[in-house]
């Protein structure tokens, strides 16, 4: 009589999972190290770092990372508009940094429907029009930061948020431009 043992059958969806696992990080990696190559503005641990943490990215493919990147996109412009309007209810703000954070909350205010646009367009895998619609929200975040810097000695409270709103973006970007 065979001595039959359950251990295999019990390992069996650990090992699955495990590789499945290690799969995705290779995607991952694989992926934000092509941005950066392609793009020398993209920081390759910010790719990383920000695609990890997101939910479904281990299990996506290239298309899906994509997706993650756009919408992860979508919810720094979002948070940014928010941090803006927290800081426009300041009333000791210098007229220079009010007039700034104004225009970048219009830039924000603006972006939110484009990448809104974005997200139904690579769904679509319209990707030229995805491709726009992200290019004009790293436009944004770029002319935001230099709104600050057109008076001498202006600091930006949007640096940090205006960098991870170009980074995100421009992930996004590049992983467009390999699907297409």
């Amino acid at each position: 009589m065979p001595n039959f043992s359950c251990f295999p059958l019990l390992f069996l969806p650990f090992l699955l999972t495990t590789f499945h696992a290690i799969i995705a990080q290779n995607l991952i990696n694989e992926t934000c190290k092509k941005c950066a190559e392609n793009d020398p503005n993209i920081s390759y641990k910010f790719c990383v770092t920000s695609l990890q943490a997101a939910n479904n990215s281990h299990s996506a493919n290239l298309r899906g990372l994509g997706m993650i990147s756009i919408k992860l996109s979508k919810n720094n412009v979002v948070r940014t508009r928010q941090y803006i309007m927290e800081l426009l209810k300041n009333r000791k703000l210098n007229s220079f940094i009010r007039v700034c954070l104004n225009d970048c909350l219009d830039l924000y205010s603006d972006a939110i429907p484009a990448l809104k646009q974005a997200i139904i367009d690579y769904q679509s895998k319209h990707y030229n029009d995805a491709n726009v619609a992200v290019s004009s929200v790293i436009d944004a975040a770029t002319t935001c930061e230099d709104g600050f810097k057109e008076k001498e000695g202006a600091a930006s409270p949007l640096t940090k948020k205006n960098n991870d709103v170009f980074q995100q973006s421009a992930v996004a970007l590049s992983i467009i431009n390999m699907l297409h």
